[in-house]
């Protein structure tokens, strides 16, 4: 008998794999305690839908917050310079003081993620991001709405940064790709949102005393724009942690809850039939080696168990191992053969964002000041030239500063809903350049759209010289938001197939530290070269784009090449 049964196991056995291999893909698979998941197998057992649809819908106000926090000021700068009293320098560095907290909280956001959680960070960082941006909005002066908006960046930097990869944990690999184009849109429909925003709020006579701040239509504008953050502090405690996360910590029961919370939603099944009971040790190895304690070296269900607090040894000696494996990532970029490639990425995305940055973050001021000199000369042909813009605005703002300071000189501001139009237009078609990048990127390859883009970004740039019109000018202005905006996206793109998967995360980490920088000295240095001329501003933002244009050309990469 026990001959003849294990003549038939063999023949057995292939039917039943079969048979479980099926209910796996097609329905839901009986609980199977016996067997250990890993984390993209339990993903992928939980299933897509109802969950997957809520958190998409809570990640939609998290995203507008994000283009909110680096956008707003460049909206407000032409209705604030009154009450503000704000020079060319004051209005560059509103733009710019954003990026500055972000550059600065970089290192910081980074540990709390990779230590606390995900899910942790975000509830924390959009809840004080709300705080600081209505702090902004009942700024009384200049000086406090830079304090602010530093601020602002600074909590801004960790979500930002956290919300991609938060999404990517709790997708299976089926719909990573496609979650990750659906956020990219939401991005794209926030900036659209926002001069929608400013249409309706910013040319109301709105004056609103509140103890003894003063309100007005743009300080309300800034208060709104503080909502979605808000909204997302309160979305996000629904939500669990990420599994991958829990699971790389050794808390396996707690990811375990997660991945039966998912389930029962996607399924409408109790959390006790999802089909696995087990996970599998996904701890990094590195983390253990540095584990010098005998009551570290336990088996998983003890160590498990000691990483609920209080007495949490292996927290309690992370920041030693955290600091370690930061230092230990970091040392193949500045060593050969990667020092070299990384230094040249970094100095590829410094020139792309500080062109592209500088010159979205300015158009708001440079399409009011359009709208103004049209409404006072009325329109005539050959006058609206990119030039006599700009010595307008300039010296507006001059004689603004001046009337702020005389008493008997009175200060106005001239903003319609027509200020916002081309803004709007704009945005659009960034919004359908998006739409278009995936193919065009799957067309002619990464490195040819980049350099590409950032030759017709550097023409139009140079172009605006000869611009005669407000029609051409919201033209060139279009193109060149286009073509950087794809060029930008390109750069980070070519950054994850340059280097191997051990270094992808902090190189595109370090990669927008330095975009980010530069966007920060772009826009403090357009308004110093505004005061020289008009050629001056334009021709920064055309050098820089020449750059990356010539660094992007000779990057060795190939098209659809295979990742490291």
């Amino acid at each position: 008998m026990s001959q003849q049964l294990a003549e038939n196991l063999p023949k057995q056995l292939p039917r039943i794999e079969a048979k479980e291999q099926s209910e796996e893909e097609d329905a839901p698979v009986p609980p199977t305690p016996g067997i250990v998941a890993d984390f993209e197998t339990a993903i992928d057992a939980a299933g897509f839908g109802m969950f997957n649809i809520l958190l998409l819908v809570a990640a939609v106000p998290a995203a507008m917050s994000t283009v909110y926090e680096t956008s707003t000021m460049s909206y407000i700068l032409p209705s604030a310079e009154c009450d503000l009293k704000l020079s060319l320098l004051d209005k560059g560095i509103l733009n710019a003081i954003t990026y500055a907290g972000t550059i600065s909280s970089a290192v910081f956001w980074g540990y709390f993620a990779d230590t606390k959680g995900r899910r942790k960070l975000l509830i924390y960082g959009y809840a004080v991001d709300t705080v600081c941006v209505l702090g902004g909005a009942f700024s009384q002066s200049v000086v406090q709405l830079m304090v602010f908006k530093y601020f602002g960046g600074f909590c801004m930097s960790g979500p930002f940064a956290v919300l991609m990869t938060y999404l990517t944990e709790l997708h299976g690999r089926q719909h990573r790709q496609r979650i990750m184009m659906i956020v990219g849109i939401m991005f794209s429909i926030a900036t659209l949102t926002l001069p929608g925003l400013a249409m309706l709020i910013l040319p109301q006579d709105w004056e609103l005393n509140i103890w003894s701040f003063k309100m007005t239509a743009w300080q309300m504008f800034v208060a709104v724009t503080a909502l979605p953050s808000l909204l997302s502090s309160m979305l996000f405690p629904l939500f669990p942690e990420s599994p991958k996360f829990l699971m790389s910590r050794g808390r396996n029961q707690e990811a375990l809850a997660a991945f039966q919370f998912m389930y029962a939603l996607n399924t409408r099944k109790p959390k006790d039939s999802y089909p696995f009971k087990v996970l599998a040790n996904e701890v990094p190895e590195q983390v253990t080696k540095h584990k010098a304690h005998a009551e570290l070296k336990l088996p998983i269900e003890s160590s498990a168990a000691a990483t609920v607090p209080p007495v949490d040894p292996e927290l309690a000696t992370m920041p030693k191992s955290g600091l370690s494996a930061g230092l230990s990532q970091l040392r193949p970029l500045f060593t050969k053969p990667y020092l070299g490639l990384s230094l040249w990425v970094y100095l590829l995305n410094f020139c792309v964002l500080l062109g592209q940055n500088t010159m979205r973050l300015w158009l708001p001021q440079l399409f009011a000041s359009i709208n103004e000199f049209e409404h006072q000369v009325g329109g005539q042909s050959g006058e609206t030239s990119i030039c006599r813009i700009l010595e307008f605005s300039v010296n507006r703002t001059q004689s603004q500063l001046v009337a702020v300071k005389d008493p008997n000189a009175e200060c106005t501001v001239n903003v319609t809903a027509a200020t916002y139009t081309n803004n709007l237009i704009v945005a659009a078609a960034g919004l359908v350049a998006y739409m278009l990048a995936g193919f065009l990127v799957n067309l002619v390859g990464v490195k040819r759209i980049m350099t590409v883009g950032l030759l017709c970004a550097a023409c139009c740039s140079i172009g605006m010289y000869w611009s005669s019109s407000a029609a051409s000018t919201v033209a060139i202005a279009s193109l060149f938001v286009t073509m950087g905006s794809i060029s930008a996206t390109s750069v980070i793109s070519a950054s994850v197939s340059l280097f191997p998967t051990s270094l992808r995360t902090m190189i595109v980490s370090l990669e927008m530290m330095f975009g980010r920088l530069g966007s920060l000295l772009g826009n403090i240095f357009f308004p110093a070269l505004m005061g020289l001329g008009c050629v001056p501003p334009f021709f920064m933002i055309s050098i820089f784009m020449l750059a990356g244009c010539v660094m992007a050309a000779f990057l060795p990469l190939k098209n659809k090449a295979a990742l490291k």
